[in-house]
């Protein structure tokens, strides 16, 4: 482990110090990142669900609205009718929300002009193309919930490793590096007091000799 890689020097103690307090520091920000993307998601999940509850009750209506008309106008005139298509306006915006970018999505039908004419269609024609609108701009916004949701759950998925990297590799790895050098240092200063107390006890014993030879 990285103890094997390191001499034990007081410069790589207190570098390893700092690799071990940074180490931490950045625990607790990610962790407190994965608190704050899980509580995002599960949020937005709820708002998917309502979105979605939304989506399937507009399209039973425009379903129903347009199935009239077929009953008033005939399938075949509905049909040409479709056919004469608008182009849909679609706006995707990017947007962050905890440091990733997600899509706001904005989809309509153009309201200038309609695509055919009041003379040989039926007023429930018009209100189906109302109808469908309004599931049109539904979808954009579900759309823009689910993506975000998958993004934001990708980004949780990144932090959660790194988390587990620094909680269960690193750390462990930097204590057990800083332990290691403290170890060898104490060792290294009581082998240095032993020399010094012997060469101590050795010059004092010099010195009684020299006094008694005098």
């Amino acid at each position: 482990m990285l103890r094997q890689r390191m001499s034990a020097t007081r410069s790589n103690l207190l570098a390893v110090r700092d690799r071990l307090a940074l180490a931490q520091q950045g625990f607790e920000l990610l962790d407190r990142k994965r608190d704050v993307l899980v509580g995002e998601i599960l949020r937005m999940i709820g708002d998917a669900e309502a979105v979605q509850r939304e989506v399937d009750e507009q399209f039973a209506r425009a379903y129903r609205l347009l199935q009239q008309a077929r009953a008033v106008m005939g399938t075949e005139r509905v049909r040409r009718t479709a056919l004469r298509t608008q182009e849909v306006d679609v706006q995707i915006t990017p947007r962050s929300v905890m440091g990733v970018t997600v899509p706001s999505v904005q989809a309509r039908l153009p309201e200038s002009q309609l695509a055919y004419g009041f003379g040989d269609t039926s007023v429930l024609m018009d209100q189906a193309r109302v109808e469908w609108g309004r599931a049109l701009g539904l979808m954009g916004r579900l759309s823009e919930v689910v993506t975000t949701i998958w993004r934001l759950a990708y980004e949780l998925r990144r932090t959660q490793r790194r988390v587990n990297a620094l909680e269960h590799v690193f750390i462990p790895s930097y204590q057990e590096a800083l332990h290691a050098i403290e170890q060898a240092l104490e060792e290294k200063e009581r082998e240095e007091h032993f020399r010094m107390k012997r060469a101590k006890d050795a010059l004092d014993r010099r010195r009684a000799t020299g006094d008694a030879d005098s």
